[in-house]
C-alpha cells in the first residue's frame, strides 16, 4: 500500500504535491491548536472545562475533515 502511495504521488504535477503538503499543513495546525485549547489550563480566553474541550474537539474534527477532502479530491 505504501509502495502504491509513492507511486502515485511520484506521478502528481507539481500543483498536487503542493495541495496535498498544505493539506497536510492544515491538519497539523488544527490538531494543534486543538490539543492546546483542551490541555492549556490558562487559555487567554475563559471558557468552562466543557466547553474547552468540546471547542477543541471540533477542531481536531474540522482538520481531518478538510484533510479527508483533500485525499478524496486527488483520487
Amino acid at each position: 500500500m505504501i509502495n502504491q502511495w509513492i507511486e502515485n504521488y511520484k506521478k502528481k504535477s507539481l500543483k498536487e504535491r503542493f495541495l496535498l503538503f498544505i493539506g497536510v499543513l492544515f491538519l497539523m495546525i488544527y490538531l494543534t491548536f486543538g490539543l492546546i485549547i483542551i490541555f492549556w489550563k490558562e487559555f487567554p480566553i475563559k471558557l468552562t472545562p466543557n466547553y474547552r474541550i468540546a471547542l477543541g474537539v471540533l477542531f481536531i474534527t474540522y482538520g481531518i475533515f478538510r484533510f479527508g477532502r483533500v485525499l478524496k479530491s486527488e483520487k
